[in-house]
């Protein structure tokens, strides 16, 4: 790789140039000076939406280019987070777009030592099947004293950070008219 001529090396400009903060000329070359944000050159928009990860609610500008995500950044108008983002929140395009993550359901039979796929509704089904049998397993209509309760204790829901009011909210709802009284969010532990 030629670096080309000693002259145009970035140090030797700034003490040519005596610039002791290199915020001058020195600091730019000819391919930082004809960088354009990858955002806006190809046309995406921008959607504003909040970090997935944890309960400090970062502000994420999301750009979509016919309907896929091209790129995810801080929002610099987030009066929380003011454009910056944390190195899990800084890699949550991966989350949605990595070519590493995992797209199928992973499942090990009871006393197994091997993982099968298994197909996501397969996996949904097994899900539903097994918190309708211990809600029925565990249901109490009354109390000793023959008061109705109409609940389980064999279910408990303990919800992570990253969700959000809404889905919180939903979750909630649904584990309640289930009868699960045992729910609680991680975000207020």
């Amino acid at each position: 790789m030629a670096l080309g001529p000693l002259s145009e090396w970035p140090l030797i400009r700034q003490l040519k140039d005596r610039d002791a903060t290199a915020f001058g000329r020195p600091a730019f070359s000819k391919r930082s000076l004809e960088l354009t944000p990858r955002t806006s050159r190809d046309g995406a928009r921008e959607v504003k939406s909040v970090c997935p990860y944890c309960a400090v609610g970062c502000g994420q500008s999301v750009w979509v280019k016919d309907g896929r995500i091209t790129d995810i950044e801080g929002d610099p108008d987030s009066p929380i987070s003011r454009g910056r983002l944390c190195p899990k929140g800084a890699a949550t395009f991966q989350l949605v777009a990595g070519s590493h993550r995992v797209k199928s359901v992973l499942y090990r039979r009871p006393h197994g030592t091997e993982w099968e796929e298994i197909p996501l509704d397969r996996a949904t089904e097994m899900v539903a099947q097994r918190v309708k049998k211990t809600r029925d397993e565990s249901w109490e209509f009354v109390n000793e004293e023959g008061r109705p309760l109409n609940r389980t204790l064999g279910i408990a829901s303990l919800g992570g950070a990253t969700l959000d009011n809404e889905e919180n909210y939903l979750i909630k709802k649904l584990f309640t008219g289930l009868g699960i009284v045992q729910i609680e969010n991680q975000a207020r532990i």
